[in-house]
């Protein structure tokens, strides 16, 4: 069965929000940790039996499911319990994250001579020049992270933003980092799931952003429709969203393979096409100002270069020491680093099974850009119409 069968169902049961227990085991798992320097200084700061739960809940969805015999049950499964394994994702994957990419967790296009970060921002500047934002105007980041992208918009812009996240180690991170350079007051970071946003959001946001976030969703229509009641009429959505391109074949035991090593090593239950995806945001009764894979337009570096390690694309020794732990060695020695930690009880076990399940997926990811089946930024910017209620 096609990995979209749910896009045309009408009606989905969402997990039921429970705000207390996930502060609970987010107190439990990570500690202080939030205040770390990020990366491998607060991987160390772990509760060793909540790291093995939360490692256990998660790859519960992944172990012994193989694309070959991976059944629409198997993928149900993971679409009912989507809350809950984005949550345990980002909770095993953040600290990995930082240290590997940085505090915007999202691909981005290259020129001739750019830096890495460089790029990053120009990513996140041309998403708020497409949807015109403002300075003062509120503004919501669905699926926020450690906030990277909101601060860069905040300075680009001068925006206020609400940081919308369900995962309470991401938020606590954001906050402090926003807190840091000065910008707690443009910052404000709300727990909550994107799929039942609260009733107080309701129409009034001037805009709303999404930066590789919403492809957890277990339905984008069901996500863009939240995002619509958000919105003030005129209000406008923008989004890079992650989709198999319309080469993608369910059927070919090879695009199979790329798609759920994508969704394995990256937390996402439900994986669509880029017709189904544009389908949804029109759903949702957007009307579609723009549309575009930013990912196939003719560049001469390609947005995988950093996961496939390409070093002769470096312009600064910043970038190397980015770009030179997602080469094989890079990858090798961290795997390495990881299970002596593990072994000396430095760091909690599964931390290097998420680190190995990250790796697989980047290899993924670069098979599914080079076989143009992937793209993990399909640019969608749409309007809440003026009249709507």
């Amino acid at each position: 069965m096609a990995p979209t069968a749910l896009d045309t169902t009408p009606m989905h049961i969402l997990e039921k929000e429970d705000k207390e227990r996930d502060a609970a085991f987010n107190k439990s798992l990570h500690g202080k940790s939030a205040e770390a320097r990020g990366g491998m200084f607060a991987m160390r700061n772990k509760d060793a039996a909540a790291q093995k739960a939360a490692v256990d809940e998660y790859f519960k969805h992944w172990d012994d499911k193989l694309a070959a015999t991976e059944t629409e049950e198997v993928r149900k499964a993971r679409r009912d319990e989507y809350a809950t394994l984005t949550r345990h994702y980002y909770n095993l994957a953040t600290d990995l994250y930082e240290y590997g990419w940085g505090t915007s967790f999202h691909f981005c296009r290259f020129a001739a001579g750019e830096g890495f970060y460089q790029a990053i921002a120009r990513h996140e500047h041309y998403l708020a020049l497409q949807m015109g934002i403002r300075e003062n105007a509120r503004v919501l980041d669905v699926g926020c992270g450690v906030g990277g992208p909101a601060r860069e918009m905040i300075k680009f812009t001068g925006c206020n933003i609400v940081g919308f996240n369900n995962n309470d180690y991401q938020l606590q991170r954001a906050a402090r980092y926003a807190a840091k350079v000065g910008m707690g007051s443009k910052f404000l970071g709300v727990k909550g799931d994107f799929m039942q946003m609260p009733e107080e959001f309701a129409g009034t946001f001037d805009a709303v952003y999404a930066i590789e976030a919403t492809v957890h969703a277990p339905r984008l229509q069901g996500v863009y429709e939240e995002i619509y009641k958000a919105l003030k009429p005129g209000g406008v959505f923008g989004v890079y969203e992650w989709l198999m391109t319309d080469n993608y074949d369910n059927d070919n035991p090879r695009h199979r393979e790329i798609r759920l090593g994508i969704e394995q090593g990256d937390g996402i239950s439900n994986m669509v096409k880029v017709s189904e995806g544009l389908a949804a945001i029109k759903g949702a009764g957007f009307e579609l100002l723009h549309h575009e894979d930013m990912a196939d337009r003719p560049d001469a570096i390609p947005w995988y270069y950093p996961l496939a390690g390409e070093l002769r694309h470096v312009r600064s020794l910043g970038d190397l020491f980015t770009v030179g732990r997602m080469t094989w060695w890079g990858r090798g020695a961290v795997h390495k680093f990881i299970g002596a930690g593990e072994f000396l009880n430095l760091m909690p076990k599964g931390t290097q099974k998420t680190a190995d399940s990250l790796a697989k997926a980047a290899d993924c990811l670069v098979a599914g850009g080079k076989e143009k089946l992937f793209t993990p930024m399909y640019l969608m910017v749409g309007r809440k119409p003026m009249d709507a209620k």
